[in-house]
């Protein structure tokens, strides 16, 4: 990248932020009771977590549904919260501007052209709308929800001359979208919630949509331990074992040491087209047309 590109690990050895990654298993009732004892005033809300979880489970069979029903209900009660857990607008503000900067700081000019996966309410999108070119940000979500107060956003923020592309999708194909397009694809707290046939899905055909050059960055929530879920919302994977779904797809993966060094608690990893990646550090995406 025409910018600092810190070098990441495929094996995903952080040295960095100790809240990116742990062995502890959230489903177990040893981890839930510990959890119940520390922080006894979340206990309500978990159980109403748990009660929403049931009834959409047996309204939703596949995830794209049951996900999209959590969004419409996350939304209705707050459009903050339904990108975050209970955060503040500073809060929701912070962590924009941190996806955003972390972006600037890889060599994100206002030429290049992105697909943001999960663009949500645009929490980071407002700022990646403003800072590119008119026309060259495009946001996919599953939820129509979201991508209203999304359209709020761009009223408050004032960005309707930049003229971005927000569509609402049913699935991670991108066969909609045109072929070696995009020079940053970029799915923040996406993968965190999504089961691994979402995940292999979005994998599979990426790769098409990315530009010569190009990369895909995602965060993901992980652990050095056993591979797992909360409810049907919250998943937690190892990182070899999405850097090796990756590579089934013909893509490179590697582990950003540099982004565990922020207050964030997902890990991050950035894939490109393999046959593009030649052993060099890394995709430049300065040297897309």
């Amino acid at each position: 990248m025409a910018a600092a590109d810190p070098a990441g690990s495929p094996s995903g050895n952080p040295a960095g932020n100790p809240s990116g990654g742990s062995s502890k298993n959230r489903r177990s009732i040893a981890h839930r009771v510990r959890y119940a004892v520390r922080y006894p005033e979340r206990v309500p809300a978990h159980a109403r977590r748990v009660a929403r979880d049931a009834w959409l489970r047996l309204k939703h069979r596949d995830h794209i549904s049951y996900y999209r029903a959590v969004m419409a209900a996350d939304t209705a009660r707050s459009p903050e919260a339904a990108v975050g857990h209970n955060p503040s607008v500073e809060k929701w503000e912070r962590i924009g501007r941190m996806q955003f900067d972390y972006l600037v700081r890889h060599g994100l000019e206002p030429r290049h052209r992105m697909l943001e996966i999960g663009c949500g309410n645009l929490r980071a999108g407002r700022l990646f709308i403003d800072h590119l070119d008119a026309g060259h940000y495009y946001g996919i979500d599953i939820s129509p929800a979201i991508l209203l107060e999304a359209q709020r956003t761009l009223v408050r923020e004032g960005l309707q001359s930049k003229v971005p592309y927000l569509a609402l999708v049913a699935d991670l194909s991108f066969e909609f979208l045109p072929e070696g397009y995009f020079d940053v694809v970029h799915a923040h707290s996406v993968f965190s919630h999504s089961p691994a046939h979402v995940i292999e899905q979005c994998f599979a055909h990426v790769g098409r949509v990315l530009a010569p050059g190009g990369f895909f960055d995602f965060t993901f929530g992980r652990t050095e331990g056993k591979e797992h879920q909360v409810l049907h919302e919250d998943f937690y994977y190892r990182t070899e074992t999405l850097v090796e779904l990756a590579r089934k797809y013909g893509l490179s993966a590697r582990f950003m040491d540099d982004w565990e060094e922020l207050p964030h608690r997902q890990s991050k990893i950035r894939v490109s087209v393999l046959k593009e990646a030649d052993g060099r550090p890394g995709p430049d995406v300065s040297a897309a047309p």
